[in-house]
């Protein structure tokens, strides 16, 4: 039980002085806590709806925003709120948003190496199957800090999945492997053999 609130609800019988005394608190500070009471609980009255709109943000996100989002979603309802008083209500209500993981770089560019030319000039379109295919490379998340590497060739006619590899590696073994699943998937001669010419393109 608070001191001062100790000190209140027995001042009648034992007096305000003699507590305080007792419980290690000035009289001064009692008076002090006696007469903002009023503040007090309006403050109080206030976090406590605040809190509760502050939850009902968090629901409909599914339980994805954190103190920034909430924070201005509350803004744009034209809630005159901080930062710090959202922090402090979600950590009392025991909330907390979803946090992405940093981003894994998986490439990077060498300025002395040839750029690639845009063969299919950002027309992601093809009339026929087998003609023109597109190719990415994302990385999966392990346990333990480590990656997989996923390549992946798509028909841009079908948009269907052609190929696919992965490994712990990003070498042209990697992308040479799911040009070959392609292969396999769509039937011999579907690839051309010389890919430096083929009209197959990395996304």
């Amino acid at each position: 039980m608070d001191r001062f609130q100790f000190v209140a609800d027995h001042q009648r019988r034992y007096g305000v002085k003699r507590l305080c005394t007792i419980v290690g608190v000035a009289r001064s500070s009692f008076c002090y806590w006696r007469r903002t009471a009023a503040d007090r609980a309006a403050r109080q009255a206030a976090d406590a709806r605040l809190a509760a709109r502050i939850r009902a943000v968090h629901r409909e996100s599914d339980g994805t925003y954190g103190v920034p989002r909430i924070t201005a979603e509350l803004r744009e309802d034209g809630e005159r709120v901080s930062h710090k008083r959202i922090a402090r209500l979600m950590r009392a209500a025991g909330l907390a948003g979803v946090r992405l993981r940093r981003r894994h770089r998986t490439t990077g560019a060498d300025p002395a190496g040839a750029k690639a030319p845009d063969l299919i000039g950002r027309d992601f379109t093809a009339r026929e199957p087998n003609t023109e295919y597109v190719g990415d490379i994302t990385y999966l998340s392990l346990d333990g800090g480590k990656f997989q590497y996923l390549a992946t060739v798509i028909d841009l006619a079908s948009r269907r999945l052609a190929g696919w590899a992965i490994a712990d590696h990003m070498r042209t073994g990697l992308v040479m492997d799911a040009l070959a699943a392609a292969e396999r998937t769509r039937g011999s001669g579907s690839l051309p053999q010389d890919t430096s010419s083929s009209t197959v393109h990395s996304t």
